[in-house]
């Protein structure tokens, strides 16, 4: 690893009070144009004596905003201790996790992964009709059935249309003749540039595409296309339990990723990540933000530099080999209920990189969903999916006491 260390408590209490001290302190020094401040001391008592052994908490209190990108270009100098510390962890995350080359990514801390997926789809459009002369309907979203939501509002957003590829059933794999038939479906109604959301775990399953099929289907079909990997749940998992894996930047075919730090890094939510190549970030500069110093090109604007610090914070308290070890403790408990599943014989779908396991909603009563709280795949007709997601909570304890209700209320499921 280049940049992911471990360091103490007290390591990093020390880099996050020098930072803090780079920021401006409204109390001290005369900053009489800032439309902000930090948070109101009426209300946010910002003389507890906790707040000492608090960093985090500090940095809430002080109230920076990280407007801006800050791995390229000016950036509000008012803020500047504190966005180092957001650029260290968008080249971490870069070169240790997704394999980029050093200094070759741009990127920041979004609102979600909702806000970087649709940061991805605003940018390539962009580029599209700017470098393209691609006229608006010429441009369309493509991904398989499974992926997220967050695409479907992106297209309602830029006025794009959206194309689903079917995947199969069971092993949740985009179907080669139905990427086939879509494209083609939408070349017949002249659209000439794609705009790929390609999955690193999907919300519901868990499953992980393969970009290089779109990238070969695209240039069968002589159009042209950028892939945007949606890893906001699996970005944190699979790149560490598939160390030879290519859905990174180390495939050219893969041009930005989002990663959701709000769900296994369990950073606070509201805390998404979004990583591209250099030199695209411009194509969603907003040239009317003249009193913003450096360019506005992120979807959100003012932001929190707090969240940016928090995943400062839990990077660097694990390390990567501790993350490594969290990891495969969650990948051991989601094996063990795999195979305790197998033997009472329910269906189920899943990557075996992944902690989350689906099974199919007719092998589970519905009692037994309710009350362990699995999630369907709908809340709006008939339930075919409900899943497990074995998160740090989701202790042996709590899946044996869900197998042992399963194998109480299914005796005869394996003799089907």
């Amino acid at each position: 690893m280049k940049y992911w260390k471990k360091l103490s408590q007290e390591e990093q209490d020390e880099r996050i009070t020098a930072a803090l001290s780079q920021n401006i302190d409204y109390t001290n020094k005369l900053s009489l144009g800032i439309p902000a401040s930090k948070l109101d001391p009426v209300v946010f008592y910002d003389k507890a004596p906790f707040l000492k052994d608090a960093p985090l908490l500090r940095t809430y209190v002080q109230n920076p905003n990280h407007i801006g990108c800050h791995t390229l270009g000016d950036s509000e100098f008012f803020f500047s201790g504190t966005q180092e510390l957001e650029r260290e962890v968008i080249e971490l995350l870069s070169v240790d996790m997704l394999k980029a080359a050093p200094e070759s990514c741009d990127g920041y801390i979004a609102a979600g992964g909702t806000e970087a997926n649709i940061q991805a789809a605003w940018i390539y459009r962009n580029y599209f009709r700017k470098e393209w002369k691609a006229q608006q309907e010429e441009i369309a979203l493509i991904g398989s059935a499974d992926t997220h939501y967050s695409i479907a509002k992106a297209a309602n957003l830029l006025h794009l249309d959206w194309y689903e590829v079917a995947v199969d059933k069971m092993t949740r794999t985009i179907v080669p003749q139905a990427l086939d038939e879509t494209i083609s479906a939408a070349k017949a109604k002249g659209v000439k540039y794609f705009i790929v959301i390609s999955n690193m775990a999907t919300t519901m399953f868990g499953s992980v595409d393969d970009p290089d099929l779109y990238a070969a289907a695209m240039k069968k079909y002589d159009v042209a296309c950028k892939i945007h990997v949606d890893g906001a749940f699996g970005g944190f998992i699979y790149p560490v339990s598939h160390p030879e894996s290519t859905v990174n930047f180390s495939n050219p075919n893969i041009n930005s990723v989002t990663l959701d730090a709000h769900k296994m890094l369990q950073a606070p939510y509201g805390t998404g990540i979004f990583i591209i190549r250099k030199d695209w970030m411009k194509y969603a500069y907003t040239e009317e933000a003249q009193y913003v110093n450096g360019m506005d090109i992120t979807l959100s604007g003012s932001r929190s530099g707090a969240n940016a610090i928090a995943v400062w914070m839990i990077l660097s308290t694990y390390g990567y080999f501790g993350w490594l070890e969290k990891i495969n403790k969650l990948l051991y408990r989601t094996d063990w209920c795999c195979a305790a599943l197998n033997e009472i014989g329910i269906r189920y779908y899943r990557h075996p990189k992944m902690n989350i396991i689906t099974m199919l909603a007719d092998d589970v009563p519905q009692e037994i969903a309710m009350h362990y709280g699995l999630v369907p795949d709908t809340h709006h007709g008939h339930t075919e999916w409900y899943k497990i997601v074995v998160m740090d909570h989701v202790e042996l304890d709590q899946l044996q006491q869900f197998i042992t209700s399963m194998k109480a209320a299914c005796p005869s499921v394996k003799v089907r």
